[in-house]
């Protein structure tokens, strides 16, 4: 808990006699304990539909162009349990990224009852949104696409139509992870792919024609080479900003620190959970978030 400075400005009011409560209704009723979150973005959903229309055809050519053809049973059967492994949990943690709510605020909290439950007392302050009338906790922002104030947030991501926040970060730096390591190995497979066909007859590495087994190769190569790219791009940034504790927003924004500092390794267990274990690279294990703080509203 610490006094605001004059020189600190946000995009809220001061004082919670300026807070205007009686301008805000009271938030709705809420929904049943699992409630899916999913944001009404057509963009969003354009971009989460190629996403993964782009992961089954990587699919369909490493499996039905260089895998089910080949002669070596061996060769294909590896490849193909590790790919479809990491195509799974690329598309799972891509799920996972999409449908989890990653940390909004209670929408239309700052009404008079919620700010008297505060108890302030004199010298503190209370920040509120005049976008989506609420209470907005420390290092919360909002988002004009979710229409939500989201704690934690690092950026709106449209290929998973969702905010990056506290609650889905570990979701979308697994899913930057496996669509890198899908792509590596896709472009590795093609690579041995042309090697064979260019030793052998063309007919004979593959169930199709030879100019549409280019074609589809090369689709495949350039759509690997991308992803790889920007996707490596993406972890690492995730990974830094999560050890140096600092969101996109608060980087690009240059907002003064004002949370305690804390180690590399205890910042990636606020991120992917308590203790280390293989549940760190697994979608379906969520993450330990620890209790609310009380003050968290309040500085």
């Amino acid at each position: 808990m610490m006094l605001v400075p004059t020189h600190h400005f946000r995009d809220i009011e001061r004082k919670p006699e300026y807070l205007q409560p009686e301008k805000c209704v009271p938030p709705p009723y809420p929904g049943p304990v699992g409630t899916m979150w999913f944001i009404r973005d057509g963009c969003g959903i354009a971009c989460a539909v190629v996403t993964w229309f782009l992961v089954l055809y990587a699919e369909f050519v490493v499996l039905f162009v260089m895998l089910i053809p080949s002669r070596d049973y061996v060769y294909s059967v590896i490849n193909g349990i590790v790919f479809n492994l990491l195509a799974f949990l690329a598309l799972a943690s891509h799920g996972r990224a999409m449908l989890t709510d990653p940390g909004a605020v209670p929408k239309g909290n700052a009404t008079k009852e919620f700010i008297e439950s505060l108890q302030l007392k004199p010298g503190q302050v209370v920040y509120k949104c005049p976008k989506c009338c609420s209470i907005k906790p420390d290092r919360a922002h909002h988002c004009s696409v979710c229409k939500r104030c989201i704690r934690k947030m690092d950026h709106h991501c449209p290929w998973v139509n969702n905010c990056v926040g506290e609650n889905n970060q570990k979701y979308f730096v697994l899913f930057t992870m496996y669509i890198a390591l899908i792509s590596l190995h896709a472009l590795i497979m093609v690579g041995f792919h042309f090697l064979h066909c260019f030793e052998e007859d063309w007919t004979k590495c593959s169930s199709f024609s030879p100019p549409t087994t280019v074609i589809l190769l090369i689709l495949l190569c350039f759509e690997g080479l991308l992803f790889l790219i920007f996707t490596s791009v993406m972890f690492g940034t995730q990974v830094h900003s999560i050890c140096t504790d600092e969101t996109g927003i608060e980087q690009l924004k240059k907002e003064e620190r004002r949370w305690a500092k804390k180690t590399k390794w205890m910042n990636m267990k606020a991120v992917f959970g308590h203790p280390f274990s293989l549940g760190w690279a697994s979608p379906f294990a969520t993450p330990d978030q620890g209790k609310a703080d009380p003050y968290q509203y309040v500085v």
